[in-house]
């Protein structure tokens, strides 16, 4: 009988995260809820039930997620999937008038704290049998979508949520070459606009839904692709 294969979720306690944790546990993952407040991460890994236990992640924080990584080690003993779900949005509106602060905030989260967990858990998920790296992007960041006459997407992506899913696309190309030659796969997902705290609870889409092409990459087969950027009716353009 094979180990139980373990998936770690950043940004976990809700919202997609907390979706693509349950949908994992419900395929016989041991799901790690990554959460920044570990009493929310608790409370959602309870919600999960089974397997499931919290890990204190804050994607911001270096000494956070060496300390995560250490947990996982010491009680977990592997890891075969990173979801890099974490992600905020903020500096809206037009780019004349944004909030550098806040556009640094954008950056420090969706990108800089994607790098930094990925390499962090890089040990772990190099032993592994078939590991996979999914991170949660946007079609916002598809330069070529928001550039298509008529796109909706212009004045929406802004100048940091968007750009920053253009950076996290472009860093997922860039492991993906680095891990070409092992069986880890890294590719990045657009769950879609749902309706999320994030979003003011707008959009057409249930958490669920917004799911179901994270998981999918996470559970890929040996065959399958590295380095795309998709949703569930197939790749978007970069």
């Amino acid at each position: 009988m094979p180990e139980q294969r373990v998936a770690l979720i950043t940004g976990a306690n809700k919202g997609i995260g907390l979706a693509i944790a349950r949908s994992l546990a419900a395929h016989g993952l041991t799901v790690l809820v990554g959460a920044r407040d570990l009493a929310l991460g608790e409370a959602a890994a309870k919600s999960i039930g089974g397997s499931a236990r919290a890990i204190a992640l804050d994607v911001t924080s270096l000494p956070s997620i060496a300390a995560a990584a250490a947990e996982i080690r010491r009680a977990v003993g592997r890891l075969d999937v990173l979801i890099n779900n974490a992600g905020i949005a903020r500096a809206g509106g037009p780019p004349s008038t944004a909030v550098l602060a806040e556009a640094r905030q954008v950056f420090e989260t969706n990108v800089l704290g994607v790098i930094a967990v990925t390499q962090a858990m890089l040990p772990l998920l190099r032993e592994a049998p078939a590991a996979r790296i999914v991170n949660i992007s946007s079609s916002l960041g598809s330069l070529t979508s928001i550039n298509v006459p008529g796109s909706p997407y212009p004045g929406v992506a802004g100048v940091a949520y968007g750009p920053s899913k253009s950076a996290l696309n472009a860093i997922t190309v860039a492991f993906a070459h680095e891990l070409a030659a092992t069986k880890i796969k890294v590719n990045a997902a657009c769950p879609g606009y749902t309706a999320t705290d994030m979003t003011g609870h707008h959009g057409p889409r249930t958490v669920e839904q917004a799911a179901r092409e994270p998981v999918r990459l996470a559970l890929l087969a040996d065959d399958g692709p590295t380095g795309g950027f998709t949703n569930e009716d197939g790749p978007i353009p970069w």
